[in-house]
């Protein structure tokens, strides 16, 4: 009886032990992803013959919101996979100098001319953005992954992959828009 009472009392202590360690804190946490059909953006300038974009073709923004706990974090990449009319694009973003908080954000684009590709010449439509992942990467290691609609985990994986069709906020005219609203992207040297 008294070792039955003695027993008891360890699984008890090492119960409340393990559940009175504080759980470890999630470094990187991916919030929300935003998508939005953008027109191009309009510019005045002086100098040169000004060209106007046609104001009907959009751009397929696509923006996440991340938290970052560190004070500091040197580099974060984030990897985009993006399922168009059943096409998968693919691509991805390195950022620097992250400051904790937890609205950082990250944005990515697809041009119209990519767009009409994949659409085969028909209208663009919120129909034909199927889903949306981001991974989440710290120095190789993925921290955190999110889809736009619910799905399996890592969904994309077994669908055939098209790169370099989309671009980080600086390959775009959107460069030189809300600097403070995004992230720094890393520029090779």
């Amino acid at each position: 009886m008294k070792r039955t009472i003695l027993i008891c009392a360890i699984i008890a202590a090492a119960i409340a032990a393990v559940m009175a360690q504080p759980r470890a804190a999630v470094d990187f946490q991916l919030q929300k992803i935003t998508t939005n059909f953008i027109s191009s953006p309009q510019f005045t300038y002086t100098g040169a013959e000004q060209y106007q974009a046609d104001q009907r073709e959009r751009w397929l923004e696509v923006e996440v919101t991340f938290s970052s706990a560190p004070e500091f974090t040197d580099e974060l990449t984030l990897k985009y996979f993006i399922l168009v009319n059943g096409k998968l694009l693919t691509g991805e973003v390195t950022h620097v100098n992250i400051a904790a908080a937890r609205d950082n954000r990250s944005v990515m684009y697809v041009t119209p001319k990519t767009l009409q590709r994949l659409m085969l010449g028909r209208t663009v439509t919120n129909n034909a953005l199927q889903n949306v992942a981001v991974q989440l990467m710290q120095q190789g290691a993925l921290k955190d992954e999110l889809s736009l609609n619910r799905a399996a985990p890592q969904w994309y994986a077994t669908l055939p992959q098209l790169g370099g069709l989309v671009l980080n906020k600086n390959e775009t005219p959107f460069a030189p828009l809300y600097w403070d609203r995004y992230c720094q992207i890393k520029t090779a040297r």
